[in-house]
């Protein structure tokens, strides 16, 4: 590729970032990456009826929280901005006049009422307006109108669009990186509207221009755009610009049944579909990847599966290597089936490989929300635990015995373990671990075990009412272990509680 590789995330402000809308992002920013080029975030906020305020900073948050730093973007302009296309108004207008004076647009002043009625008649008769060739002359445009008569609308302030003249009678033929060539009758076409009567435009219009102006080469967006492709290529003809390279991305269908993905998806079956919490203005409020515990790089390497494939059996993929391994020809045209269950295996693995530093940063938080403060090394407690967690949250429920005493015992469990010699072997259990001068795991256990087998005991009968004396239930890592973390002085407590429990009970 001669030419720099130049692409650009472009959503629209008017509500949370879909997950879908970030596999977009992730996908332009890999494929730039690749390529030595640079990935540009463009505010699309033309669409003013329903802009939210909240929605920009929030697009930002996300993708800083999952690591895909942009090279251009509202909070850092290159030098082609602005970012925002509320700010780039004058030149939608600029090349909508441009459009006008080399007749590939016209000034449309049919109202909304006269238009309504149009469709309906043509309901009443079977079919289905479309404003195009076909008809555009019969309407009220600039098209039939005189240029004094069009001059005196727009001087007396008469409402218009500016609406796009297809041309007829041609076959037009499309190039996608993962779809191939496509060809469509301009004759289907309607005449989009360009620049609506807000003095906004829409959305066509808007991105041609600021691709074009931000040098953008290649444009990654989602399937949805695919049957805009035909008016985005007339356009830039129209324009006299070389069009970029075009590829549109699968849908993220929904787990089961048919239809993409939506946040009711999320809501029935108990997953995000936001990458961070979302409150709208009504007080509802939507769950995220973060908060819910997801690893960004989980949810990355998630979503990167989501209609690519690397072609071999490599699952897990750091940044760095997707940016290598990444091309737009090995992604599906066919929809790709969101998986809750494998989104948690991903999950699972990356927690697996966290750094014990990172997880104990995030567990004392969890600690501090709980109201918990321990004396304890919080660092090898979850070094010790971490291999049965999936999230953060997880730590507690699978070692919260070491921040708190047993208040009662696994009621199956204690009856099989705690039997009338129990409080007796237990004691000698606790006289051992008093003359360890050395209270880590491996001697504890060997003292212990020294002294089980020189009894000629079954080891049954120390273990499991051990555990239930520092655990309370059958659970948790190696039992001599849990009592080296505990302590001495926490573990002997534990015991002579759990000897006094059975006194009172047998």
């Amino acid at each position: 590729m001669a030419q720099k590789v130049r692409v650009r995330f472009a959503p629209s402000p008017t509500g949370p970032l879909h997950i879908g809308g970030v596999r977009t992002a992730l996908f332009n920013y890999l494929f730039a990456k690749k390529h030595g080029g640079d990935f540009i975030l463009r505010i699309e906020d033309t669409d003013r009826a329903r802009y939210v305020s909240s929605a920009e900073e929030y697009i930002i948050e996300a993708l800083e929280w999952l690591g895909i730093p942009f090279d251009e973007s509202t909070a850092k302009p290159g030098n082609v901005g602005p970012y925002r296309q509320s700010e780039r108004k004058d030149l939608y207008k600029e090349h909508a006049d441009t459009l006008i004076k080399a007749g590939h647009a016209y000034y449309g002043f049919d109202t909304p009422d006269s238009l309504d009625t149009q469709r309906k008649e043509y309901e009443a008769n079977g079919e289905t307006f479309i404003y195009n060739w076909h008809n555009r002359l019969t309407l009220d445009n600039s098209l039939v109108l005189s240029k004094q008569d069009v001059q005196t609308k727009l001087d007396a302030g008469t409402p218009y669009v500016i609406r796009f003249k297809t041309p007829q009678d041609e076959t037009l033929r499309l190039q996608d990186v993962i779809r191939g060539a496509m060809q469509i009758d301009t004759n289907v076409l309607d005449d989009k509207i360009l620049f609506k009567s807000d003095g906004m435009p829409t959305y066509h219009l808007a991105n041609i221009v600021d691709d074009h102006l931000m040098n953008i080469t290649h444009v990654i967006r989602g399937e949805e755009w695919l049957p805009s492709l035909a008016l985005h290529i007339l356009l830039y003809r129209s324009l006299g610009w070389e069009a970029p390279i075009f590829a549109h991305l699968p849908l993220i269908m929904k787990p089961t049944g048919k239809g993409k993905l939506s946040k009711r998806d999320g809501d029935k079956m108990g997953f995000p579909v936001f990458p961070l919490e979302w409150k709208t203005a009504e007080g509802d409020l939507f769950s995220g990847y973060r908060e819910d515990g997801y690893l960004p790089e989980a949810v990355l390497n998630m979503l990167a599966f989501l209609g690519w494939n690397p072609g071999t059996e490599q699952e897990l993929f750091s940044l760095e290597e997707l940016i290598k391994t990444f091309s737009l020809e090995r992604v599906n045209k066919a929809g790709a089936k969101f998986d809750p269950d494998k989104t948690k295996w991903f999950q699972q693995q990356y927690f697996q490989k966290a750094s014990d530093a990172i997880l104990t940063k995030e567990f004392a938080a969890l600690l501090k929300s709980k109201g918990v403060s321990t004396p304890l090394d919080i660092t090898r407690i979850v070094a010790l635990i971490k291999e049965r967690a999936v999230f953060v949250e997880d730590l507690w429920s699978q070692g919260f015995f070491f921040f708190e005493q047993p208040t009662s015992y696994d009621e199956k469990a204690a009856k099989k373990a705690f039997k009338e010699d129990t409080p007796t072997i237990l004691l000698h259990v606790s006289e051992i671990l008093k003359q360890q001068a050395s209270f880590d795991g491996p001697t504890i256990s060997g003292a212990v075990k020294q002294w089980v087998s020189g009894q000629e005991m079954g080891f049954g009968k120390i273990m499991m009412p051990l555990r239930l004396a520092l655990v309370g239930a059958m659970q948790g890592p190696d039992v001599f272990e849990i009592a080296a973390l505990l302590g001495k002085e926490e573990s002997l407590s534990r015991i002579e509680k759990a000897i006094t429990f059975m006194k009172k009970t047998m």
